[in-house]
């Protein structure tokens, strides 16, 4: 249960707020290949599913002599799985093999949970299977390896990189020429801006040149075969972006605009239609269309396999706690869930109360209301585990940002910008927050804030493997079991 902090810690938390770099909204979209060569972004997405296919083709033929069917099955399941495999180029080179072995863990672990629970696994010969694991493993590392050795001939092959101009020295448009001449991978040179502003109100001044003004830009691309144009100029300046709009046309130049992250923060933006009108999406769920399909398909069959798993264990933990304490085995508490909706949250009751009023007392370290029983389950979060039925039931998912009491929403919407957009998706049973040390009591308005960027960051780069991701750590948190009480 989450629960509100003192005026005191309400200023503090307002003042730790403020001090945050802006440019944490860019650290965010470091999943993005900015600037990436085509041919070197479609190697980049493809290689590790193809490696894993092959692999496993190349492991069946050497150790079975030929492929089956089952083969055939398995190498379209893991290929839909993996595509497209996460930006890597842009992590370091040990994150990147760290990462990719998490994944393979996560990958590989859920494949053989659904083959032992479904019986499946009786197709396949284990020699194969062993063999695959470690094989898929080696070609994966391999295959970064080489890939980053050969990604700047491959940047190459493409005509080398792209001069460009950015028109506005701000912080959106520093950043991402920082990023761009700082990845080496990048098919893209910043030869420096333009601005209209005196040299002392610019950003980065002492990192690039300043070219010349806004109305000397048209004219330097021209002359200097500029090939790209990127304008990151505040929304309020929308006459004069028109103007330039208009001179650029005589150029050959692609011109691409730069979001103000700081104006507005985007969530799923993208370009769309209606009826025809084109649409810049602002902030939106991710989880539409096929993705929607993939998300509620996911949750129902690993709910499924779960409750299948775990049934026994519900029934044992139901009855402790019936016997330790008295009042009810099943807290039943109002949460807030897709679109801001109230729904009714399960959890294991652990504390002498089930507080569900409009003032909720957060639990804390050593809090003497829960029972003996409870701080075990709240420390292996066991008492969460009748949250899979609410995944059944289409109120929660498996992942997701966790859902809050309904008297914290409404204090912390009044508090933290952008609060409610956490309730564009269902809340989960783990979250990205949580696996990320945002686990337990929230001592500070900052520490909310905090979490509540997680829950936003997750919007932004929802994917499969995330999910999958995010499940298997949290196995590693809740055995750890830290801020857990």
């Amino acid at each position: 249960m989450q629960a509100g902090p003192g005026p005191d810690e309400v200023t503090q938390g307002y003042a730790a707020v403020a001090q945050v770099p802006a440019r944490v909204a860019f650290r965010r979209a470091g999943r993005m290949s900015v600037g990436r060569a085509q041919l070197l972004n479609v190697l980049e997405m493809t290689l590790e599913p193809l490696v894993l296919v092959l692999s496993l083709w190349g492991v069946a033929l050497l150790i079975e002599g030929q492929l089956r069917a089952p083969h055939m099955i398995l190498a379209l399941i893991v290929f839909s799985l993996s595509f497209p495999s996460e930006a890597r180029l842009s992590q370091p080179a040990r994150r990147a093999i760290r990462n990719l072995l998490l994944g393979w863990l996560a990958l590989s672990g859920l494949l053989l949970l659904f083959g032992y629970v479904s019986d499946l696994l009786q197709y396949f010969d284990r020699r194969t299977l062993v063999a695959w694991w470690w094989v898929a493993l080696a070609c994966q590392v391999g295959s970064i390896l080489l890939l980053r050795w050969i990604a700047p001939a491959v940047r190459e092959l493409e005509g080398g990189r792209k001069r460009a101009v950015l028109a506005g020295m701000n912080e959106p448009g520093v950043e991402l020429a920082r990023r761009l001449n700082a990845d080496r991978y990048s098919s893209i040179h910043v030869v420096g801006f333009v601005d209209d502003r005196a040299r002392d109100r610019l950003t980065g001044i002492d990192d690039f040149s300043v070219l010349g003004s806004i109305q000397e830009l048209p004219e330097f691309v021209k002359k200097n075969r500029i090939e790209l144009v990127y304008l990151a100029l505040p929304m309020a300046s929308q006459p004069r972006i028109l103007s330039l709009l208009e001179s650029l046309r005589d150029t050959t130049a692609s011109v691409y605009f730069v979001p103000d992250m700081f104006v507005t923060d985007l969530i799923q933006g993208r370009i769309d239609s209606v009826s025809g009108m084109p649409i810049v999406g602002v902030c939106d769920t991710p989880f539409s269309g096929v993705d929607g399909l993939v998300k509620h398909g996911s949750d129902v069959v690993l709910a499924l396999l779960i409750l299948a798993l775990i049934s026994p264990l519900l029934l044992l933990l139901a009855l402790a706690v019936k016997l330790s304490s008295p009042g009810p085995a099943i807290f039943r508490q109002r949460r807030y869930g897709l679109d801001g909706e109230e729904i009714v949250v399960y959890k294991f009751r652990t504390m002498t109360v089930t507080e569900d009023g409009d003032t909720i007392r957060q639990c804390r370290q050593a809090d003497e209301r829960v029972t003996r029983l409870g701080a075990i389950m709240r420390r292996t979060s066991l008492d969460e585990l009748p949250q899979f039925i609410n995944v059944l039931q289409g109120r929660m998912s498996i992942v997701g940002p966790r859902p809050h009491a309904v008297a914290h929403n409404e204090m912390y919407r009044k508090l933290i910008r952008g609060y409610m957009q956490r309730h564009k998706v269902k809340p989960g049973v783990t979250g990205w927050a949580q696996v990320n040390g945002h686990r337990g009591e929230t001592e500070s308005l900052a520490q909310m804030k905090s979490r509540i960027d997680y829950d936003l960051d997750y919007l932004r780069n929802w994917s499969l493997r995330l999910d999958l991701y995010i499940i298997a750590k949290t196995v590693w948190v809740v055995l750890r079991g830290q801020n857990a009480y």
